[in-house]
């Protein structure tokens, strides 16, 4: 079993940012490379368009929305990894205003080795904190 975890501190409060991607359905509003998302099966299920033309669909396993976490799994995408399971949190950084975001994953390589699926998600994970970093820097820019 491989597995990757990325973090990245923001100068948001931790309900705002949770406000943003605590969503299932919310990726298209802060993650660049998923444009669409169609939520299914009583709110359980997303189907993601990636910009190839690929579907990724994703289930909603365990939701707190006090606890500001999420963890899901891949049922079906054209990742090489079986058994997929990540979760994302938001924490607030105690002593101040800011929040910790964390996204992280493990999974079974499937045809590839542990170092090269460790990679792809680290990147995956990576890229989206950063994405959401610059969603808040634009943001806080234009107020």
């Amino acid at each position: 079993m491989a597995s990757a975890r990325a973090t990245i501190d923001l100068n948001v409060p931790a309900d705002e940012v949770w406000q943003l991607i605590g969503g299932f359905g919310s990726l298209p509003t802060w993650l660049p490379y998923i444009p669409q998302s169609k939520v299914t099966d009583g709110g359980r299920v997303r189907h993601l368009d990636n910009p190839d033309g690929q579907t990724i669909v994703e289930r909603l396993e365990k939701y707190d929305f006090e606890g500001r976490t999420y963890s899901y799994s891949i049922l079906q995408a054209p990742f090489p990894v079986t058994g997929y399971l990540a979760t994302i949190s938001v924490t607030p950084i105690h002593g101040s205003k800011g929040s910790h975001v964390e996204w992280s994953g493990t999974f079974t390589p499937k045809d590839v080795s542990d170092e090269e699926a460790h990679k792809l998600f680290q990147g995956i994970f990576s890229d989206g904190l950063k994405a959401l970093a610059s969603r808040y820097e634009k943001t806080h820019h234009d107020v």
